[in-house]
């Protein structure tokens, strides 16, 4: 596991690669220290706060693994950050990190509550159709809550402090959360996690209701 960017940025206006205006905290700058609060990054913050943020999502980490497919795909060189994350990392792909794995990352310590949601943003943002890509593949990136608060530098070590025991992993959870809604068995693995963020606690919990009625 390699840190490779750390990026925050505050909302602020854009032109949108079919111009129009949004504002979003979706541009991320690389920078090379900032300390990490439970509430995320200082000098980082998102403008949809219904969607996005809160302490269950304060820290969205993205694979490097994934840009060389998206970058083939779409004929271009993404910029670092291209999906709006904070943490840039190799070695810590969906199908190899689990959620309610506990990752020590500099003087901080993280763990994974669910994958991410992509919005429009992205694809408003790069001008690429990104978003039906990750939901289709599963290569979301994640999100991740704040155990211990500390400073984060851009040459930091991640280290796995704490598997989860349910080894449920993000692309798992992703496929479900994706492709089958209907899943009972494996709504049910995903509900089993403790460390399972609220809102896909809520949505699970919904699929499963809706499921079991219509056996």
């Amino acid at each position: 596991m390699q840190l490779v960017t750390l990026a925050t940025a505050l909302p602020k206006q854009i032109s949108t690669a079919k111009g129009k205006e949004l504002v979003t905290g979706i541009c991320k700058e690389t920078i090379e220290e900032a300390f990490l609060s439970v509430d995320g990054f200082k000098g980082d913050d998102v403008a949809d706060k219904k969607h996005h943020g809160g302490l269950d999502r304060a820290v969205c980490l993205y694979p490097h693994e994934h840009y060389s497919q998206w970058n083939e795909e779409f004929g271009c060189v993404l910029p670092p950050a291209a999906f709006g994350e904070n943490i840039t990392a190799s070695g810590m792909t969906e199908a190899e990190v689990c959620i309610g794995d506990i990752f020590t990352l500099g003087d901080a310590i993280i763990q994974v509550t669910q994958g991410r949601v992509p919005c429009n943003t992205i694809d408003q943002r790069l001008g690429y159709p990104a978003m039906k890509g990750m939901i289709q593949t599963g290569f979301t990136g994640y999100l991740c809550r704040v155990l211990k608060e500390g400073l984060v530098r851009s040459d930091a070590q991640i280290t796995l402090h704490k598997k989860d025991p349910h080894g449920v992993t993000v692309l798992e959870a992703n496929t479900t959360y994706f492709h089958n809604p209907k899943d009972v068995e494996g709504l049910r693995r995903v509900l089993a996690i403790e460390a399972l963020a609220g809102d896909w606690r809520d949505k699970f919990g919904k699929r499963l209701e809706i499921a079991l009625a219509n056996r």
